[in-house]
């Protein structure tokens, strides 16, 4: 699906080659905030890094990721969508950033809602994950809110320019949906 209505506020819109700009134009205005967790940002230093970036995963036989921009009040807030999506096992990731003007609007979690009724429903999933780095606290409450179990820690699960970050590791099961 290309696009979802989250709300009145939110749409999502499948990413695009159209896009390049704002996002980028976002990263790199935001890059102190979002660096921070996110390891790409070091890596996205022109606006060609996010169109290889976008034409990765826009490619037609990609069939893991599906990333849509968000746009709260017709403003680009930020990436969500399904990362390294195993169909052969039916799971997904479920990953998300936001520019920190858009941060304590209950943006992302409207928007993992949306996105886990889209992977039950629409794409037969049964299993999606969220990980979060130990001490991002903001990112984790997330799944916390939204009924996901923590199952455990991945040591040293992601490499930043800082060094590695244990990940939490939360899931969600369609049957859980039904408990």
């Amino acid at each position: 699906m290309d696009h979802i209505r989250v709300n009145d506020k939110l749409r999502l819109e499948k990413v695009n080659l159209s896009m390049a700009k704002v996002v980028f134009d976002t990263i790199d205005n935001d890059r102190e905030h979002l660096k921070q967790w996110l390891p790409f940002v070091d890596y996205t230093k022109q606006i060609s890094d996010t169109e290889k970036f976008i034409a990765s995963i826009s490619n037609p036989e990609n069939k893991k990721d599906l990333i849509y921009s968000i746009w709260h009040k017709e403003e680009f807030a930020g990436l969500v969508g399904f990362k390294d999506t195993d169909w052969a096992n039916r799971k997904t990731e479920i990953g998300y950033w936001l520019t920190s003007k858009m941060q304590g609007k209950g943006i992302i979690t409207s928007c993992v809602e949306k996105l886990i009724r889209f992977a039950f429903k629409n794409q037969k999933l049964n299993r999606i994950q969220i990980k979060a780095a130990k001490q991002n606290t903001k990112s984790a409450s997330i799944p916390q809110k939204l009924g996901f179990t923590l199952e455990g820690v991945e040591r040293e699960g992601e490499l930043h320019q800082s060094g590695y970050f244990d990940l939490e590791v939360y899931s969600l099961l369609k049957s859980d949906l039904s408990k």
